[in-house]
């Protein structure tokens, strides 16, 4: 891994044991992190940063809604 990943990514990584680990608590906290980094200010003005999200995140978030049920 380089020095190119991004905050979100690591948040993603710490996302994905909560929910191997089925810690609901730990896991709804990072998911909300999750969500912070991603959409956060970044610089001036109104801009809002929105990466899309990828299959990836896609899959951690179907089973963390799962790990809700």
């Amino acid at each position: 891994m380089g020095d190119h990943l991004r905050l979100s990514d690591k948040i993603l990584e710490a996302l994905e044991f909560a929910v191997q680990q089925k810690d609901l608590e730990i896991a709804i906290l990072l998911d909300h992190a999750l969500d912070k980094a991603m959409t956060r200010n970044t610089g001036g003005g109104n801009f809002v940063e929105r990466r899309s999200y990828t299959e990836r995140m896609e899959a951690t978030q179907a089973a963390l809604q799962l790990l809700k049920k």
